[in-house]
């Protein structure tokens, strides 16, 4: 059973906003911190933002920064991404991930130790 679930993918013409959803299915855990990252067909799986629940602090790729917002809900193992003026280089599938080790960066997929399926996100132009 795939331990996190994300939801909230789809077509978009550029400029236009989506928002990601992903919580935790089934498995019962507790988790320091979760992220997103992407992967366009090709390319490496790439971080895009993360929150770090024990300060509530965000973190963001310089490509998203002020287009893009994470939050969440830490004892729930839910987080969300509010993506607002998309282009089409955002286009990818989008993972969300969950840190069980308090690692020291977030910005790595080593960093998580649970991920979800991902959900497709295209952008038009």
């Amino acid at each position: 059973q795939v331990p996190l679930v994300e939801s909230g993918g789809g077509l978009v013409q550029a400029g236009g906003s989506l928002r990601l959803s992903c919580a935790a299915s089934g498995r019962t855990f507790s988790s320091y911190g979760m992220g997103w990252f992407r992967q366009a067909p090709g390319k490496e799986r790439e971080f895009v933002a993360a929150i770090r629940w024990s300060v509530g602090s965000t973190y963001y790729a310089d490509s998203v920064k002020g287009r893009f917002t994470i939050s969440g809900d830490g004892p729930r193992n839910a987080v969300y991404l509010q993506m607002n003026l998309l282009k089409p280089v955002d286009t990818g599938v989008y993972y969300c991930a969950a840190d069980l080790r308090a690692s020291a960066s977030l910005g790595f997929p080593a960093d998580y130790d649970l991920w979800g399926q991902g959900t497709q996100v295209t952008v038009v132009s």
